[in-house]
């Protein structure tokens, strides 16, 4: 499966922005679709991540209550809706597909096998 993420731009604080990461190759019905994030200078983190019935979302504690997670199927797009922007938001996001079942490890890069390219959100203060 191939990834691709986008709709990464500049916002001020406390604005919104969509991502969404379209899946060609296979269907995102049934995987675990997580999205990461890595600011300049820093490791790589979980923000969020859906199970693969899409039923349970999960959120790091830095984005709880301002981000959410959705898909469309027949788009074939998973979204993550940001709120509320902070500047300590910026970074490359990047959203990811795996097939676990084991949903507590949808927060762990390694659950993952499938990467879209990363898209950059930039928030000014």
């Amino acid at each position: 499966v191939q990834l691709q993420a986008f709709g990464g731009g500049l916002v001020q604080a406390g604005g919104s922005l969509r991502l969404s990461c379209t899946a060609s190759g296979r269907t995102l019905r049934g995987v675990g679709v997580g999205w990461f994030r890595q600011a300049p200078g820093k490791d790589r983190e979980f923000v969020g991540a859906s199970s693969r019935t899409g039923s349970g979302t999960y959120f790091s504690d830095s984005v709880k209550g301002r981000f959410t997670l959705s898909r469309d199927n027949a788009k074939n797009t998973a979204y993550l809706q940001m709120n509320s922007l902070k500047p300590e938001d910026t970074a490359v996001y990047y959203c990811a597909a795996s097939a676990s079942i084991i949903t507590s490890s949808l927060s762990n890069e390694i659950a993952y096998a499938y990467w879209g390219q990363g898209t950059l959100v930039t928030v000014s203060s």
